[in-house]
């Protein structure tokens, strides 16, 4: 598998949620509720559940890039 990169775009970034609550080792929400990615996860560590993160966002605000 080649390494991935997360990318959130913030500006359209809305904190539902959704990302978090499907890949909770990957992602988190910051202190106004928005998507971060946690410390050291910038590649989603590997988790099962990253592309599932990225299509339950209900903006479009993740996305996933081969490196």
């Amino acid at each position: 598998m080649s390494p991935q990169r997360i990318d959130i775009k913030t500006d359209i970034c809305i904190g539902a949620g959704q990302c978090a609550l499907t890949a909770p080792d990957v992602f988190t929400q910051d202190d106004d509720g928005f998507s971060q990615v946690l410390p050291g996860r910038e590649d989603g560590g590997g988790s099962p559940l990253l592309r599932e993160a990225a299509r339950a966002c209900p903006v479009a605000a993740i996305s996933i890039r081969e490196e």
